[in-house]
């Protein structure tokens, strides 16, 4: 009896005090300990919560977990966000720019005459944005295109006096390789616009990429629906019918069907267990042990771990692209001076325009002259005569956007390099978050699960495979989270593209026969030597502990049955997206 009242007389008033301050009704919390043979997660024995503060603190301790888990993502997010607006300001307002800077250099230059042609180079213009913001468009074909074009309206005004059929300028367009009439320009400006556009472009796309990764895996940790809707399930199958395609739109439909929500109920009552059954027994002012809490965020993060390995290929696929766009692929260095490029390879044709002319007419047969009376004004007045001079340098355009490609690539890199090993660093972060556990150097006077003592068990390696033996949050290692699977096949479809991108392969478009000449899209490197193919930087792989080798190769193995299941039509659905 002595005891049992010794027991009641404890106090809970502190309990109850931080209790209510969290919103709770007070009414809920007891004055003094009591019986806790209610409890259902929470160690039972005298207590000062009652099943109700059980039920809230359990809630509580989601919202807590979430809090700090979107705070880490969303600051990420926030990174990638901001960064890729900027790049997308800056690449549009610089083809901005190059199209005024063009268009105000030639009215001066050429006068009437550029005018009466001025649709040729606006159509220019229009495609290159085009390929920059849907893409879908052969960098190589429309440039070919658009000197052929151009061809076709100086060799019409360098010979005035002649009447030239279609059929007959279709014959001057198959002497174009052969009597180069634009000099070395239209071959050297493809390769240049080519590598750079497809760099800038695929560079952004990875921006976004990261930041949609980042945000959709946030989201997926508390989402309220989740899972495709049953059109983007008929749209795969429509996509391809392919054997590996039906069992995994079953698979999908009954995911979508049992709407699997994270956090899971295990990870639910070991966040409870760890951030405030320590309240129950009394110990407000006591935090959870920081082993304690890194085993419990490696379970309730195991599939957000799995990420970690494309996450990192990304991440160097990245700074690979990045230093293409500070050297040899820099879109600033070829488009500020395209007007000059353009009106180089135009005065070369009217240089050249007698020797061009007389070969094409040995090859084409003699054009028909005009009637005199017909020929509506005389070579000198139609020929492009004056000489282009282009502005002094202060004069000219420096910056889009307000900043330079430099400048932004510098940043980013940056960034990047901040970013690897995010996923794999996530529990540990939150760990180090002091609401949630106690200093990595406080072993002893901390919250064990059980009660303030130090924590026994062995940290677990991050990744679902790894989970299988975590004391604290009992993980199904069977089967990987479906929606970690399209984002690890998104950065993996990214990774891809920024590998081609790397080495100046157009990435829609890019030609792997044998017979590629080297000129267009696949080629790239004529002024640089490059590497044969992507080299993956694995400086960060060195030294790895037996822990992190089994972090990095674990979830892969564990996974690989199910990789293999789903990528097949994930490849599809990412490929759409993203082309």
């Amino acid at each position: 009896m002595l005891l049992a009242a010794e027991l009641k007389s404890k106090s809970c008033s502190e309990v109850r005090r931080l209790y209510v301050a969290k919103g709770f009704n007070k009414n809920d919390a007891p004055l003094h300990q009591i019986n806790g043979d209610h409890l259902k997660i929470c160690p039972q024995g005298y207590t000062c919560c009652s099943e109700e503060m059980e039920e809230k603190y359990s809630l509580q301790s989601k919202d807590d977990f979430k809090n700090v888990v979107t705070e880490q993502c969303n600051h990420l997010q926030a990174v990638f966000a901001s960064r890729y607006k900027k790049f997308d300001e800056f690449f549009k307002e610089l083809l901005e720019n190059a199209e005024k800077s063009l268009n105000d250099m030639f009215v001066k230059t050429y006068g009437r005459l550029y005018m009466q042609n001025s649709e040729l180079f606006k159509d220019l213009f229009v495609e290159l944005k085009r390929y920059y913001v849907v893409g879908n468009v052969n960098l190589e074909e429309m440039l070919n295109d658009f000197w052929a074009r151009l061809l076709e309206r100086m060799f019409r005004l360098v010979n005035s006096q002649y009447h030239f059929t279609d059929e007959y300028l279709e014959c001057v367009s198959k002497y174009t390789e052969q009597l180069k009439p634009f000099g070395d320009v239209p071959r050297k400006l493809k390769l240049q616009v080519t590598r750079a556009f497809v760099a800038a472009r695929t560079f952004a796309q990875g921006l976004a990429v990261a930041r949609d990764v980042v945000s959709k895996v946030s989201v997926l940790l508390f989402p309220e629906v989740v899972f495709a809707s049953e059109s983007l399930l008929i749209e795969l199958v429509d996509i391809d019918r392919d054997e590996c395609t039906s069992p995994l739109i079953q698979t999908l439909q009954g995911e979508r069907r049992s709407e699997k929500v994270n956090p899971t109920a295990q990870c639910t009552r070991a966040l409870l267990k760890m951030i405030y059954c320590s309240h129950c027994r009394g110990l407000v002012t006591v935090k959870p042990c920081y082993n304690y809490c890194s085993n419990i965020m490696r379970g309730c993060l195991a599939s957000q771990g799995d990420l970690d390995f494309e996450w990192n290929n990304f991440i160097d696929a990245m700074l690979m692209v990045a230093e293409r766009l500070e050297g040899p692929f820099n879109i600033e260095s070829v488009m500020d001076p395209i007007d000059v490029k353009i009106s180089d390879a135009i005065m070369n044709m009217q240089e050249n325009s007698v020797q061009v002319s007389q070969k094409v007419f040995q090859g084409c047969g003699p054009p028909k002259p005009f009637p005199a009376g017909r020929i509506s004004r005389s070579i000198s007045e139609s020929a492009f005569s004056a000489r282009f001079r282009p502005y002094h340098p202060e004069e000219r355009p420096t910056t889009a956007a307000g900043t330079s490609l430099d400048r932004l690539v510098t940043d980013v890199k940056e960034k990047l390099k901040q970013a690897k090993k995010f996923w794999s660093s996530l529990p540990s972060n939150v760990c180090n978050d002091e609401r949630m556990a106690a200093g990595n150097g406080n072993e002893d006077d901390c919250w064990n699960g059980k009660g303030k003592s130090r924590y026994l068990f062995a940290v677990t390696g991050n990744g679902l495979a790894n989970q299988g033996n975590n004391p604290e949050v009992q993980v199904d290692t069977d089967k990987p989270d479906i929606l970690i699977l399209r984002q690890i096949m998104a950065l993996r479809v990214m990774t891809s593209k920024m590998k081609n991108a790397y080495n100046g392969n157009d990435v829609d478009f890019f030609d792997i026969s044998d017979e590629s000449s080297g000129e267009g899209s696949g080629s790239g490197c004529e002024y640089q030597q490059c590497p044969s193919e992507f080299e993956y930087n694995a400086t960060d792989h060195a030294g790895k502990s037996a822990n992190d080798k089994a972090d990095s190769a674990g979830p892969r193995a564990a996974a690989q049955p199910y990789f293999l299941a789903v990528f097949c039509v994930l490849f599809l659905v990412m490929q759409r997206e993203w082309s």
